[in-house]
């Protein structure tokens, strides 16, 4: 696999989100209430997969966002398990699970719900974008 020595860095719970589409518990995790401008990539692979601009409080203990910041960069399955049906979202290079996206968001923004665990994801502040390999997107956070 790819990302084989990325896979064994990760903690238990990182591990059980990503690679068996374990849920994380709302209201306890590092991202749900974290509005400080960046983007959140792929724990597995580093991948752009969305910006703070696009997340918002959706009360419900996980981190929301309104759109991916790369639509190629995720992919969303069909998700019958525990007698629902859902839509899956995973990361596009690592096959990452992430978390679900909802029709339940923002009819102003699209409204659409990307309900990510934060086990999946790592945030990049906007003053460490350029020193990590992403400073393209530095210019979404000009005023």
């Amino acid at each position: 696999m790819a990302y084989d020595e990325q896979i064994r860095k990760l903690t238990p719970l990182e591990f059980e989100v990503t690679q068996h589409s374990a849920t994380e518990r709302p209201f306890q995790n590092q991202y749900w209430d974290t509005f400080e401008e960046g983007i959140y990539v792929d724990i597995v692979s580093g991948a752009p997969l969305f910006s703070s601009l696009d997340k918002y409080d959706a009360g419900c203990g996980w981190p929301s966002f309104t759109r991916p910041l790369e639509p190629t960069q995720v992919a969303e399955h069909v998700d019958t398990r525990y007698g629902m049906r859902r839509i899956e979202v995973r990361s596009h290079e690592a096959n990452s699970h992430l978390g679900h996206v909802f029709n339940d968001g923002p009819q102003d923004s699209g409204g659409l719900r990307y309900c990510m665990n934060s086990a999946a994801l790592r945030f990049i502040p906007k003053e460490r974008l350029a020193a990590e390999g992403y400073g393209q997107y530095l210019a979404l956070f000009k005023a």
